[in-house]
Parts: structure tokens; C-alpha cells; sequence
């Protein structure tokens, strides 16, 4: 067992997890196996963005028993879509070998976020930040675990770095600071979502296209409950947690129609999202309002973005058929001719039948001052592209 030596009072042994919980990654998504009211496993992306569990997709085999509940809409990022779900009480939600009584279960009645399709697995929904409560809980990438533990007497791990964290309304924020254009220190409130595929989106930095400096980039941003989140990519000089700092990280500006709720809602600055979240391995104590990390081995890695602008499903997981479904505007795709709709059935003289989701969008995200050879599937004729892939931000 591992001690850590303090002069003051002696050795305090390192808190041991009252349960360990494996997880896959999917992308920068934490997926985790959990069960419903005894149902089979269900696989869930750990979305800290939601407050309780929403199951947005069921397959055939799929057995889940929930108590009597009442339709009501969903709220979320996005426009043009209208949600409803099945909101359910008094559920008992099973994570590892722990046990969640009296839980809050959500069935969207359409699958408006295709969560399986994106991520090429399937993925039954969203496992909300409810699951925290009443333990401290670890998030550790490098291990690909969450470990809970109990709240007395627990004490952060040695070298680990601890901030503030503020609970508002169910919803945690982190204090961090930001050196804008002209390198003037700004200190923000950002909303922690390991469910946000990014690194950061903000909402008070700029409200004006005009004003982000240097390059930038119209993409799609990522899908809410309420519809698609385009907007702006493009370089922050730097943001830090703690003493732990990025420089020109790429980040987010939405459009403000989609953001409008949020920014009516919330005094916060934006989103910190997974793929900032996981260069860290993260700790979270809700009883003490405290959140406790430490650089993993991601910390390092370089800050990619779709340099083709090609969004891709996967149509039919586990099976390799992937579809076309956006292609962003002014995007070295769309100049090459490549359309929503189009199978991609080639890249770069090999067959995609070998590869997976993932990989592929490492492929897109690589700039090259080489092209990038597709082969398409449009109306059964086949089509020869090359898409640009020039670095442009």
C-alpha cells in the first residue's frame, strides 16, 4: 500500500477506491458499462454535462425495465430539432459493483444524437454527473478506470495540483484563466462536459466573428439535443488550469442562435470539453468542492482539428459502411467536390473495410502538402477526389 510522508502529522496512507470501474475510450470519450433496474449491460458515454442518465438508443437485445414516467421535452445546445424523452423516477442505476437507488432515467423517443453511429460502437446514452454524488470520484485516463471512494476523511493523491469547484444547480464549472489576443489576463468560469467532443467553446470571449484574430475556420462544432452547433475554430494564445498551460489550443466560438438559452441561462464563459479534460488524469470531490488533477500522458499531444471537413458515421456499427453526412462549408471537401450523402468506400489507395471510425477521422484531421486521395460511392457510380489537406488555421 502506498504511504506518502507529511511532516506535520506523520504517513497517511493513500485512500483505497470502494469500487473500480474500467472504461473504454472512444476518442476522448470515457464509455462505461452500467445496468439499469438489473437490465443487461448498457454501454454509456460519462457525460458531466447532464445531470442524470438518458438512454438515447435500445437495440433488440436490449432488456430495460422502467418505473411508469411522463413525456416532457428536452432542452439542449442545437436548433431546428424538437426533443422529447420519457422522463422515468425512482430507478436503480448499477455502475461497477455499486448500486444508484432512486435515480432519474431519461428515453429520448428519437435518437437525435446517433451517439453509435458517430462513434462507430455501440453506445446506449449518457451517464450523468448524478453518479458522483455521495462519492469522491476519480477519473483516470491513464488507467482507463473510475475509481470511487468514500468522502470521509479522503485526501487528495500526492502530486496532484487541487482547484476550486463550483457546484451550481447540479452543474460543475472550474475556474481557469485565459490570455486573450493582446495577451491580457483574463480569469473565466468554464462548464466541465466530458461529453463535448473538443477542447473548449466559448460564449462572453467574442460575440463577433470579426473580432477572433488570425485564421479561422466555419465547422461543425458538434450536435445538441435541439439540433446541429456550427460556428468558428480558431487559436486562443493560451489557457490554463492550475499552473498547467496550452498555448494556441484550438477552440470553439458557436454560432450565437444555438448558444442563445445558455447565454441567457449562465454567467459562465463557455465549455471546457473532453479533449482538453483528458490530458489530465481528474479528480472530483463534491462534498468539498474541490477538484484535484495531475498531466497524464496525453498532456503533450498536439491539438488536431478535421483539416478536410468531413463529417463521417458509421451506418450500420459494428458493421464498416461509412457514410457521408456534412461536409463543412468552404472546406477543402466541399471545394473538391465531395457531397452529404456520399459513401466512402477508399482512402489513399486502401480500402476503408480495414479501418476504423477513429482512424479515419486521424486521417482527415492530418494536414499533408500531399492530397488526399478518396474513392466515393455516389447514386452506384464511383468517384475519384483529391481533397487539399494544407494546414489552415
Amino acid at each position: 500500500m502506498f504511504a506518502a510522508f507529511v511532516a506535520s502529522s506523520g504517513f497517511i496512507v493513500a485512500a483505497r477506491p470502494v469500487a473500480v470501474v474500467p472504461f473504454e475510450l472512444s476518442g476522448s470519450y470515457v464509455v462505461v458499462k452500467a445496468r439499469i433496474n438489473g437490465s443487461t449491460p448498457l454501454s454509456f458515454i460519462f457525460d458531466t454535462g447532464v445531470r442524470n442518465t438518458i438512454i438515447t438508443h435500445l437495440d433488440a437485445d436490449d432488456q430495460v425495465l422502467l418505473s411508469t414516467g411522463r413525456s416532457t421535452p428536452v432542452f439542449g445546445l442545437g436548433s431546428g430539432v424538437e426533443a422529447m424523452g420519457l422522463l422515468s423516477e425512482g430507478n436503480t442505476l448499477g455502475v461497477g459493483k455499486l448500486s444508484f437507488a432512486d435515480r432519474v432515467v431519461m428515453v429520448l423517443e428519437e435518437d437525435v444524437l446517433q451517439l453509435s453511429e458517430l462513434n462507430g460502437r455501440k453506445i446506449n446514452g449518457l451517464l450523468g454527473v448524478d453518479i458522483m454524488q455521495g462519492h469522491v470520484v476519480e477519473v483516470n485516463y491513464s488507467r482507463r478506470k473510475l475509481l470511487f471512494y468514500d468522502t470521509t476523511g479522503y485526501q487528495a493523491p500526492v502530486k496532484y495540483h487541487s482547484r476550486e469547484l463550483l457546484v451550481e444547480n447540479n452543474k460543475l464549472y472550474l475556474p481557469m484563466t485565459l490570455f486573450d489576443s493582446s495577451m491580457k489576463l483574463r480569469r473565466i468560469k468554464m462548464f466541465i462536459d466530458t461529453g463535448a467532443l473538443l477542447n473548449a467553446w466559448f460564449l462572453t470571449v467574442t460575440n463577433n466573428v470579426d473580432d477572433i484574430q488570425g485564421p479561422k475556420i466555419y465547422a461543425r462544432i458538434g450536435s445538441g439535443f435541439n439540433g446541429e452547433v456550427n460556428g468558428y475554430l480558431a487559436h486562443i494564445p493560451r489557457i490554463c488550469l492550475g499552473d498547467f498551460c496550452f498555448d494556441r489550443t484550438i477552440v470553439a466560438f458557436p454560432d450565437s442562435a444555438v448558444i442563445a438559452e445558455v447565454i441567457r441561462r449562465s454567467d459562465r464563459d463557455g465549455t471546457i470539453g473532453s479533449e482538453l479534460l483528458s490530458r489530465f488524469n481528474l479528480v472530483f470531490d463534491l462534498h468539498r468542492r474541490q477538484i484535484h488533477f495531475r498531466p497524464n500522458s496525453y498532456f503533450k499531444s498536439p491539438f488536431v482539428y478535421n483539416v478536410a471537413g468531413i463529417e463521417l458515421i458509421q451506418s450500420q456499427p459494428p458493421l464498416p459502411g461509412y457514410e457521408i453526412t456534412a461536409v463543412w462549408r468552404d472546406s477543402p471537401a466541399e471545394r473538391a467536390g465531395v457531397l452529404p450523402g456520399d459513401q466512402l468506400i477508399g482512402i489513399n489507395n486502401e480500402t476503408v473495410f480495414t479501418l476504423t471510425l477513429n482512424v479515419i477521422r486521424g486521417i482527415f484531421q492530418k494536414s499533408s502538402r500531399q492530397p488526399m486521395q478518396l474513392l466515393l460511392m455516389r447514386n452506384g457510380h464511383r468517384i475519384e477526389v483529391e481533397v487539399d489537406m494544407t494546414e489552415r488555421l
